[in-house]
């Protein structure tokens, strides 16, 4: 086995290691509008895939549905985002990303990018592009 993979560990770990570090960084940007990384990610998603139903959010946040539904239900409460019937099923609903929440959405995503900017200053923007391509890479292979 490689020494350096040795003294590093597995990609694995090495990959989780990065989410979470990178998770807390972006988590505290985010106390300053009240919202979790999973809150943040909801948002940006429901806003750009209008009507995503609740497994839909929990599949793409990698969560439970019912975890989903309880933070979905945390944002309903806060006016952020509203819950429509689905007109195809009635046992489900559309999420829908009100103006209250688009706005805040865009004051975060301020904070979100200028701190990512931070992170990133050391690399050059084709090192950017190559883990960029990578992770996206690695992610579809995993499905």
């Amino acid at each position: 086995m490689d020494s350096h993979r040795d003294a590093v560990g597995s990609l694995t770990f090495m990959v989780r290691k990065v989410w979470l570090n990178m998770r807390s960084a972006i988590g505290a940007e985010l106390k300053e509008f009240g919202l979790s990384t999973s809150q943040y990610a909801t948002l940006m998603m429901a806003e750009a895939q209008p009507g995503m139903s609740v497994a839909d959010v929990a599949r793409e946040v990698a969560s439970s549905r019912q975890a989903a539904n309880e933070m979905l239900g945390g944002l309903e409460r806060e006016g952020l985002i509203e819950r429509l019937p689905n007109p195809d099923d009635r046992r489900s609903h559309r999420i829908h990303v009100t103006e209250s929440g688009r706005t805040l959405l865009a004051r975060a995503r301020v904070a979100v990018d200028r701190r990512e900017a931070e992170l990133e200053a050391a690399f050059t923007p084709e090192q950017r592009d190559a883990a960029r391509d990578w992770l996206e890479g690695v992610s579809g292979a995993c499905r």
